[in-house]
């Protein structure tokens, strides 16, 4: 029998309901590990992130696609001493597949949609279009900065002739390179580009930081073309990073990065053809 001095058996709270009493589960960042109070990430968190923006800075992936294609017998220079177009193609196109799989993998391993942090929520055939004046703006900066280069600093122009322009000896060659600078250069580095600066801004000091760095590495990655060209490809870097960061999506960066390059390929034939 039930006496007023009984206590009830306790029950479990209803669903949606809250009980002051019942602990908080601490706060965890996008790899479910906790985080300090107000959610800033951890220093596991912030290592980890560190980790993979340099596997997935480039370098450390071709290095090993490098590795694997001596390997197999491929050289990059012929006998003749210049770079063989097969072989450039065949590493950026493989190190392109590996690089965006990897960079998928990571969104997914963290719990992050990669299309939320790829394409964002706008509208991507706005988003491409728009990436045609774009690509305008980005010709004028490379233009503008060469010949600014070249007025104040020639020195930094010092790489004559650009070794991959040497490439291109046929309407085959310019064909192919073309298609190599589409899936490596407006798609692979437009993705890539975004991963970093995503990971940046969550994780290691915010989107300027990410930009200075992002931007430095790009342009380091083109040091074989001369140190003004160096200078030209970190502003470009920087340019469609600020364009991914204000939109969110990496459409107008790829079509204006891509146009960039198509243009420039079109000029050398040309004039050189």
């Amino acid at each position: 029998m039930y006496h007023e001095t009984d206590q009830p058996p306790p029950q479990a709270p209803a669903a949606g309901s809250s009980d002051p009493a019942a602990p908080t589960p601490p706060p965890v960042d996008a790899t479910g590990a906790p985080t300090p109070a107000g959610g800033a990430p951890g220093l596991a968190a912030r290592f980890g992130a560190l980790f993979e923006v340099v596997l997935c800075s480039d370098y450390p992936t071709q290095l090993a696609i490098a590795a694997g294609l001596a390997l197999a017998g491929f050289q990059p220079f012929g006998a003749n001493g210049l770079l063989q177009l097969p072989y450039v193609a065949a590493l950026s196109i493989i190190d392109a597949v590996v690089l965006v799989g990897l960079i998928l993998l990571l969104l997914r391993a963290h719990g992050e949609r990669p299309r939320d942090v790829l394409l964002g929520s706008r509208a991507v055939g706005r988003e491409l279009l728009l990436g045609i004046p774009l690509a305008a703006v980005a010709l004028a900066i490379g233009v503008g900065l060469l010949l600014l280069i070249q007025w104040l600093v020639p020195s930094l122009h010092n790489v004559k002739v650009n070794p991959l322009e040497g490439l291109i000896r046929t309407p085959f060659d310019a064909a192919l390179f073309g298609l190599v600078t589409l899936v490596a250069g407006g798609l692979r580095e437009e993705i890539q580009r975004a991963f970093i600066l995503h990971r940046f801004e969550r994780y290691l000091g915010g989107p300027v930081i990410g930009i200075v760095v992002a931007s430095i590495g790009f342009g380091a990655g083109h040091i074989v073309q001369g140190w003004d060209a160096v200078v030209t490809t970190a502003t470009l870097g920087a340019f469609w990073g600020v364009v991914y960061l204000r939109r969110r999506s990496i459409a107008a960066p790829a079509v204006s990065h891509a146009g960039f390059d198509l243009v420039q390929i079109a000029q050398y034939v040309l004039f050189h053809h």
